[in-house]
């Protein structure tokens, strides 16, 4: 329930646990996109010049992330707003904008695949800030705002006049970078990457979103979609198919890399003038 002072809420916490939980059953922490996201953010980690001892993790593909941390010696506890999946890896069943850890908990935070549907964005990366010790690291990733074009399409012209929403609204790349700056991120670098996928089924489209923990979970708003418009949304899908009977969707996936404030770290540039990339921001050297 919303606070009598406090902003609206987009999101019903507790359907977004239910799918949540959904999707570890279904996939385990292995969705597809979520192991792509996790693997390009160790990619990132391993730029950094610097050990890390503590980490929370964030997001169910923190399975397979943990055993690489372990591997380096790092410290993880695990949390996602999924009962099974917190529990499964001993974790923090909690909601990104309501993390109860202490200040400076951890040096290292990862959080794959759950920002986009956070009720309180600007206080879920304000409290990530907020637990971080001085200099230490924030990486993140989420599906953004160029994702779905063809299924939101699709499902638009198979509702016709009856338009409901069933893909909630997305962040775009700009918007997340304002919001680091703003919750007070030092040396922010968001950038993009666009996946091309192909699908001969949109049965199979639907379950990858299932998958990673999608759905309609917009507060109030719990309208499915009739057997009808799904006749008429999968004849759309074939509709579009290329001739080898395959589909084009794009997913967006856009990543965030942030440092908690230190009064050693070196001046960013003024934005805009692209004076330093992702590389240079993450290996830097560890502060005093």
């Amino acid at each position: 329930m919303n606070s009598k002072n406090g902003p609206t809420e987009l999101f019903d916490r507790e359907r977004r646990r239910r799918f949540r939980d959904r999707a570890y059953r279904r996939s385990h922490g292995k969705d597809f996109m979520g192991q792509i996201m996790s693997e390009e953010l160790l990619d990132r980690l391993s730029l950094v010049k610097r050990d890390f001892n503590r980490c929370l993790l964030i997001g169910q593909a923190g399975h397979n992330l943990r055993s690489a941390l372990n591997d380096l010696n790092i410290e993880t506890v695990a949390a996602d707003a999924s009962f099974m999946f917190a529990h499964s890896l001993n974790g923090v069943q909690c909601d990104e904008d309501r993390l109860p850890f202490a200040d400076h908990s951890f040096d290292l935070i990862i959080n794959v695949a759950t920002l986009d549907s956070v009720n309180d964005l600007p206080g879920a990366l304000a409290l990530a800030r907020r637990i971080l010790k001085p200099d230490g690291l924030l990486l993140a990733s989420f599906i953004g705002a160029e994702s779905l074009t063809t299924l939101k399409s699709i499902l638009m012209q198979a509702e016709g006049d009856r338009v409901s929403v069933h893909i909630h609204p997305q962040i775009d790349i700009r918007t997340a970078g304002d919001l680091m700056t703003r919750v007070g991120f030092a040396l922010p670098v968001i950038d993009s990457d666009c996946l091309r996928l192909r699908y001969a089924s949109f049965d199979k489209l639907v379950s990858d979103i299932r998958d990673m923990g999608g759905g309609n979970m917009l507060k109030d708003q719990i309208s499915s979609l009739s057997r009808d418009v799904y006749r008429q949304a999968k004849l759309g899908f074939h509709k579009k198919a290329a001739d080898d009977g395959k589909t084009s969707e794009q997913i967006e996936l856009i990543y965030l890399c942030g440092w908690a404030p230190h009064p050693d770290q070196p001046v960013a540039a003024r934005r805009g003038s692209g004076q330093m990339s992702l590389k240079d921001a993450l290996n830097k050297p560890a502060a005093d």
